[in-house]
């Protein structure tokens, strides 16, 4: 099946302008049939040994939201003190979730025992079920971005919050939560890049030929 050129430059215009979302969130609730599509993409993630380790706890309690951002003000407030203090104070400026602005929270784990204790191409690098899973996340996100849908990923908040909360056995793994809405704007640029947290990297200096070499 071959790609065409309109097609191949809507996959390029999404992967650039995809965002992560936190202060642009508008209220309207996603229609069941674009939520649908946005897990399917993430289904049809590749997957180490197609175990497909994932599963998504979609979070619509106003509830249990209000229980996650608890969690988050708390960590937020820990991870302030581990920056410097030009760093903290900036830090503290930013909005750094959507947790309950956004209509839809969805948290995405990784079942490590799925299929068994022995999966193709986890001999070796056992960590490949997780990485499995954030390829989901990155499906999740595109998708959702091709229909003018934010994604903003919240990292800052304990796990055991969210296994709390959520009722998360203690064997499955917790590898994101995603605030997922309709927006008001994408941002022409990265929140981070353009107020000057930290600079893009040039493309050439992230590259190496045949081995690894100093810059």
């Amino acid at each position: 099946m071959n790609i065409t050129d309109n097609e191949r430059d809507a996959v390029y215009k999404t992967i650039f302008s995809r965002r992560d979302v936190r202060s642009e969130f508008k209220p309207d609730p996603i229609p069941q049939d674009v939520l649908e599509r946005i897990l399917t993409a993430a289904h049809h993630a590749p997957s180490v040994g197609f175990m497909q380790p994932w599963d998504f706890i979609l979070v619509q309690s106003d509830g249990i939201k209000s229980v996650i951002k608890k969690g988050f003000e708390k960590a937020h407030a820990e991870s302030a003190e581990m920056f410097d203090e030009n760093k903290k104070q900036q830090y503290k400026r930013l909005k750094l979730e959507g947790i309950t602005e956004s209509p839809l929270g969805i948290c995405v784990t990784c079942d490590r025992s799925r299929n068994g204790p022995v999966v193709l191409g986890r001999t070796i690098k056992p960590e490949m079920d997780l990485y499995s899973v954030v390829c989901a996340i990155q499906n999740l996100w595109l998708a959702a971005r091709a229909e003018n849908l934010g994604v903003g990923w919240v990292s800052i908040v304990h796990d055991s919050v969210f296994r709390d909360t959520l009722g998360i056995p203690d064997n499955i793994d917790i590898v994101a939560y995603l605030c997922v809405g309709y927006v008001s704007h994408f941002n022409e640029k990265p929140e981070l890049e353009k107020i000057g947290w930290l600079p893009r990297q040039n493309l050439e200096s992230v590259i190496h030929y045949d081995k690894w070499s100093s810059k």
